[in-house]
């Protein structure tokens, strides 16, 4: 059977918006709203607009939520979630894990990724609702927050769960499926109509429905799951497997990290929203990136530990990194180089501390200081602003992208 590394496979509907020809869109500054003719603009509740609408979502430790617009300053309240435990974000939505689920909030900004270009919308924030569940919540999102599926898994229940990004759209929380595993560790992975679920040592595709199936694949100690735009990949302790969509099946391509490596295994990744590379923090010793396309891993060893990696996969291959002490720093992805460093950013990195990134700029909240520090990572790691957000930055999340 061929195997084709493409862009992953999307539902039909979306996949049938695609047959329009699409004009392309020129930045401006006050992203004015567009119409491109071919339907794309014609979202309820949304404009479509000329760049993305990027902002900070925050998240205070008494679970106000804010937004700020990064490109006029504007503020605004979106209003109240439980006491959160964790946050995650996805590019548009956040996830607040609190004693009661996960509570979802819409920033109402996104990127619909189209092929070789990309649509850009705005619409009005809003708290959607919670996803029963207990423990703290690790979500794993595909590439389009308005299709497919977005996976959560409940380290306290054991609960898998696979949401309806349509639905999650609409501003209603639909389980498409809700699967307990008895385990009290796993991800759940969004691919094609369903997801992977990590069983054991093992990865088991799961349909829409919850169904287990007979595809399979062996990933000793699953974590760390991200979909690109070849396909979606996991981390496993010896490597990775890169899961595409093939017809009716799903292929599975293991990535074995190399032979002569005794580095840590990378536990997470992270990098830009339909970009081929990510990258994974090794351990205390430097951080892994793994090309997608090429099937293919680069280690590189730094002076210090890294709490935060993440890859820009632009045309200088940056990488930037949050370090233990709290400085960021850029490096070189084809030499491996250190190109640039901040002075500490935080005065400690605990979880709460995050590192938000697009093609331009990188993003650290700093709860303690009451800011986010956003870093010109491609201008030897400038200072380029530093941000006030609308509530606290206990918790901040880059959306729009």
């Amino acid at each position: 059977m061929p195997i084709r590394r493409s862009l992953l496979a999307l539902p039909a509907a979306i996949a049938l918006l695609g047959l329009a020809a699409c004009a392309g869109e020129a930045a401006t500054g006050d992203t004015p709203p567009v119409s491109d003719g071919d339907g794309h603009s014609d979202v309820a509740g949304a404009e479509e607009v000329a760049e993305a609408p990027l902002a900070l979502l925050s998240v205070d430790a008494d679970g106000e939520v804010g937004l700020l617009d990064l490109i006029d300053g504007a503020a605004s309240d979106i209003g109240t979630v439980g006491e959160p435990l964790a946050f995650a974000g996805d590019g548009r939505y956040g996830f607040v894990s609190t004693v009661d689920g996960l509570e979802i909030v819409d920033s109402g900004r996104w990127t619909w990724i189209h092929g070789d270009h990309d649509h850009y919308y705005r619409g009005e924030p809003r708290l959607i609702g919670t996803l029963p569940g207990g423990g703290v919540a690790t979500v794993a999102s595909g590439l389009l927050s308005t299709a497919g599926s977005t996976g959560v898994f409940f380290a306290e229940s054991g609960h898998a769960v696979l949401l309806d990004n349509a639905s999650l759209a609409d501003g209603e929380v639909v389980e498409r499926f809700r699967v307990p595993t008895g385990a009290d560790a796993g991800l759940v992975a969004p691919l094609d109509d369903g997801a992977l679920v990590n069983i054991g040592d093992e990865l088991v595709f799961h349909d829409a429905t919850g169904a287990a199936s007979g595809w399979t694949t062996v990933c000793d100690e699953a974590s760390g799951a991200m979909t690109t735009n070849v396909g979606l990949v996991v981390g496993c302790a010896d490597g990775a497997v890169l899961a595409t969509w093939d017809d009716d099946a799903p292929v599975f391509e293991r990535i074995p990290y190399p032979g002569d490596a005794e580095a840590e295994p990378a536990t997470a990744f992270d990098g830009r929203t339909g970009r081929p590379t990510v990258a994974g923090a090794a351990g205390t010793t430097g951080f892994w990136l793994l090309d997608t396309r090429a099937l293919a891993w680069r280690y590189v060893a730094t002076d210090v530990a890294l709490a935060r990696v993440a890859a820009i996969d632009d045309a200088d291959g940056h990488v930037v990194a949050l370090d233990v002490d709290g400085r960021m720093r850029v490096y070189l992805a084809g030499s491996g180089e250190e190109a640039a460093a901040t002075e500490p950013l935080v005065s400690e990195v605990d979880s709460s501390v995050s590192l938000s990134v697009d093609e331009r700029r990188a993003y650290v909240n700093d709860a303690e200081g009451g800011t986010v520090i956003e870093v010109d990572f491609a201008d030897g790691a400038r200072i380029a602003r530093t941000l006030e957000t609308p509530t606290s930055p206990e918790f901040v999340a880059e959306v729009g992208r």
